[in-house]
């Protein structure tokens, strides 16, 4: 039996005393002997007797360690040209300050902070400095629009919102403190104080009865100690999008969540304590929270927080400027950033300039990832590239390739196999197991390792109504997809993205991978649009690579004939269109559900999460007449 395998079974077969052994690697208040019990709703909860701080954790263990002055933080801003680094002791004595700016502020145990603020070392300070308090932190990306945020200041109810003058994108500066005004105009709920970090690119207008300035706050505050909290306080609320239109505030406790990342550095992502580890995302998404703030300063490495875009600050080497500048061990990011880089640099020239010899492997998440795209970066850098899955609910990997358990053999299109403490299987309709193969819902039996989400913050009934009584034993992910003989999980994409031709179940997934095998396509879109005589029909969206010149009739046939040669004519693909661009959230995920709204003409939703809503415009234009299409 092989390491791996020993080690899930172990898992599996003595999951109390798996996570107490993980638990132990942390360091407590008090210890927790009791692994998981469920509470009076049935709900799984970890290390319940236990008492910590993920603030002392991350920052306040390792200065007791005497590891003081190893770097904690790396910021990197290509937008300011600006680069700092922060070793342990000063961010823990920064963060501390904050908390006990907050602390001056009224906010104590149990509050809420909404976090609404660019990519700066104060955003993870803000973080931290809650967790420091026990105070429960709701991060909102950045830039939100006005009824968003209100819905989630709505929800949350914060007593206080730190946010910044304003935030940089690509040419243009988005001012946030306007946008913060009009949220609290909108929503019921009022904070006591708002902090504002005031920018030099963009300083804003304070108002005198509400507003902070963060830096005359903080010249003010004395530094606040750890506050010791139960392993299942709430450490923060992060809001998911929802399919009633109103976002899920997913809920994270301190204790199970500290262990899960702290198993995952070592047993996923192999990181070397003294190494340095960049996950290119942002505090808004869950990945910034996991990988970017807590994980990486909890296993004691150098994080790195990086203020930029993988294109475009200033080229598409961005990403392998800061590998090799800051000796990066571990890149973590999304496939969309190495599409978009693919897309200007198809050759890879830009990768040629620096020295990767730190970098030794290269991960991605948060959508599938098509093995194109995973050809493409494993040959131009030649590194191991590893695809995992996991979600907002979770917080760290369902599905890697377990690097710091054993290395397994790799199968593009697959996030290889389900980590030591998920059991992944796959349903049918009547919740019944399938054989390999066979697509269906990606569900996760019960219990759930720590980490996972124990409810939906305020909202328990959906909690249970969307994720825990469709099949009952199991969570059900709401991705759909299917195991190979030899146990691999292949995500082919959302449930929603099976699309029903003449009573095929087929994965648009599927039908993505061989358009993005093409040498001309830097990344397309499949959706299923309506059809009267088969129910839906596929309809293929695809960007070019930058200076590829080709006709896009003659693409076309040949996308369908590739799609015709591996799937067969029950597929029904006729139609491959070429546009500028696609429609994605912030995080790169591709507005599947917009475009499908747009290709069979009804009212466009357009989603808080968009990116540039512009892309939809551009879209309704040129599939305006797709409905004259003969199908």
């Amino acid at each position: 039996m092989f390491t791996y395998e020993r080690e899930f079974i172990r898992a599996q077969a003595d999951a109390a005393g798996f996570w107490l052994e993980q638990a132990s690697q942390i360091d407590w208040f008090h210890p927790p002997t009791i692994a998981m019990q469920p509470d009076s709703l049935g709900i799984e909860r970890w290390f319940s007797d236990g008492v910590m701080n993920t603030c002392w954790l991350a920052l306040d263990y390792h200065c007791e360690q005497g590891r003081g002055e190893h770097t904690a933080l790396i910021y990197d801003s290509p937008f300011t040209s600006t680069k700092q680094t922060f070793t342990y002791l000063q961010l823990r004595d920064h963060v501390a300050r904050v908390a006990g700016m907050l602390a001056n502020l009224g906010v104590k145990k149990g509050d809420r902070v909404i976090i609404y603020m660019p990519m700066v070392p104060e955003a993870a300070m803000a973080m931290l400095a809650c967790a420091r308090l026990g105070a429960i932190h709701s991060v909102v990306f950045g830039g939100f629009a006005p009824n968003e945020l209100a819905i989630r200041i709505e929800d949350a109810e914060p007593k206080v919102i730190l946010t910044a003058s304003c935030g940089l994108e690509i040419n243009k500066i988005i001012n946030y403190k306007p946008l913060v005004d009009r949220a609290i105009l909108e929503s019921r709920h009022k904070p006591n104080k708002v902090v504002v970090l005031q920018r030099k690119e963009q300083p804003c207008d304070i108002h005198p009865q509400r507003d902070v300035d963060w830096h005359q706050a903080i010249a003010k505050a004395l530094p606040h100690a750890c506050v010791p909290v139960l392993a299942t306080d709430p450490l923060y609320i992060l809001y998911t999008s929802g399919t009633t239109g109103k976002p899920k505030g997913v809920v994270r406790d301190n204790g199970g969540h500290a262990v899960a990342l702290k198993y995952s550095m070592t047993a996923v992502y192999n990181q070397p304590r003294d190494g340095v580890f960049w996950a290119a995302s942002d505090v808004g998404w869950v990945v910034g929270h996991s990988y970017i703030v807590y994980a990486p300063l909890i296993h004691g490495c150098t994080t790195l927080l990086y203020e930029g875009k993988p294109v475009k600050t200033p080229d598409p080497g961005a990403f392998w400027r800061v590998c090799a500048e800051h000796k990066v061990n571990v890149l973590f990011s999304a496939p969309t950033a190495f599409r978009a880089i693919k897309k200007e640099d198809p050759e890879g020239n830009y990768v040629q300039p620096y020295d990767l010899s730190a970098l030794d492997t290269i991960f991605m998440a948060g959508e599938r990832l098509d093995p194109a795209t995973y050809d493409w970066v494993r040959d131009v850098t030649h590194k191991r590239v590893v695809d995992h899955w996991w979600q907002t609910e979770t917080g760290w990997a369902i599905a890697s390739n377990p690097l710091g358990i054993e290395e397994l053999p790799t199968k593009p299109g697959s996030a290889t196999q389900p980590m030591p403490g998920f059991h992944v299987e796959i349903l049918d309709e009547q919740g019944k197991s399938v054989t390999s193969h066979v697509q269906g819902y990606v569900a996760l039996k019960r219990p759930l390792p720590p980490g996972c989400l124990p409810t939906i913050w305020g909202d328990h009934e959906r909690f249970e109504s969307g994720y825990l009584n469709p099949f009952p034993g199991y969570y059900v992910s709401g991705d759909g997809g299917y195991r190979d003989e030899q146990g691999y999980l292949f995500i082919m994409g959302r449930m929603d993205d099976v699309i029903n031709v003449a009573g095929h179940r087929l994965s648009t997934g599927e039908m993505e991978a061989i358009l993005g095998e093409h040498s001309a396509v830097a990344e397309c879109a499949v959706v299923g649009v309506h059809d009267e005589l088969k129910g839906q029909l596929p309809l293929g969206l695809v960007v070019l690579k930058d200076g590829m010149n080709m006709d896009d009739e003659l693409l076309e046939q040949e996308l369908v004939a590739r799609v015709r040669g591996s799937i067969g004519a029950l597929a029904c693909f006729k139609h491959a269109i070429v546009v500028k661009r696609l429609p994605k959230t912030r995080s790169g995920k591709i507005l599947r559900r917009s475009i499908r709204q747009i290709a069979d003409g009804e009212e466009v939703v357009i989603p808080s999460t968009i990116d540039d809503p512009t892309s939809l415009d551009e879209l309704i234009a040129q599939l305006g007449s797709y409905a004259d299409i003969p199908k």
